[in-house]
């Protein structure tokens, strides 16, 4: 009896050694989407903006500040310090591209597509879009291929 109580302890002890040295599991992880979602999601700040290749004055103050919640499909944005004419709104949404494209492409709430690209370290934002106009007026001015280079 003694024997058999000494092996129920020697057991007890090995399994309670074995199990305490497992990882609790963390769940399923992070997407490949909110990975890229804390990469953007930040304000962006003026580096350089050009229209069809020309360089644009007026955006020395612009900000982009893109905001989300992981696992959701849709994120937001505002702008600040844009000129009058510009062809970003002073707020929207964002949704990502479709299938693998969500690492280069998202697409504006107005139907504008955007082609982006940000470094691994977050340390630049681009930005490149053709914009054709929203339907108001002196949509001329800002229509074009557009390109803005960020920093955060």
């Amino acid at each position: 009896m003694k024997i058999f109580k000494a092996m129920m302890v020697v057991v007890a002890l090995g399994s309670l050694l074995t199990y305490s040295g497992c990882k609790k599991k963390d769940g399923p992880g992070q997407t490949p989407q909110d990975a890229q979602l804390v990469k953007l999601s930040k304000t962006w700040k003026f580096s350089k903006v050009t229209l069809d290749g020309v360089d644009q004055t007026g955006y020395s103050n612009f900000q982009l500040t893109i905001s989300g919640t992981a696992g959701q499909t849709t994120f937001g944005y505002t702008c600040s310090g844009r000129p009058a004419l510009s062809p970003w709104p002073a707020s929207g949404t964002f949704t990502y591209g479709d299938g693998a494209l969500f690492s280069t492409s998202l697409k504006r709430d107005d139907a504008l597509p955007i082609t982006y690209s940000v470094d691994d370290k977050a340390t630049q934002l681009q930005l490149t879009f053709n914009y054709s106009g929203n339907g108001f007026s002196r949509v001329d001015n800002v229509k074009g291929n557009w390109v803005f280079t960020l920093v955060p």
